[in-house]
């Protein structure tokens, strides 16, 4: 699936939370009330570990509490972009 396709996909499905490794997805525009995007800046074997650590953190945990948000993950924390905010917020992997 090219890139492009991936935004018109999610918004056919309700509340998904997408996963990807291409760093292209970490953009405030791209912030949806309908879906949660997860670009994560780690190697391709750790991707499940990752994925795993952001649905277990505190932040993260419910659909409810990504729903509307960008997310970039990488080993030294977590950034996120959310629907209507003005600032990025950050989070540490020991908030999990």
């Amino acid at each position: 699936m090219k890139d492009y396709h991936i935004i018109p996909f999610l918004l056919q499905h309700r509340r998904v939370t997408f996963f990807t490794l291409d760093a292209d997805f970490f953009k405030h525009g791209l912030c949806h009330a309908e879906y949660c995007l997860v670009s994560m800046d780690v190697r391709k074997q750790e991707a499940a570990e990752y994925a795993r650590r952001v649905l277990r953190h505190a932040e993260f945990d419910t659909v409810a509490k990504r729903m509307g948000k960008v997310i970039r993950v990488s080993p030294m924390g977590i950034a996120v972009w959310q629907l209507y905010a003005e600032r990025e917020a950050y989070y540490d992997w020991a908030d999990e």
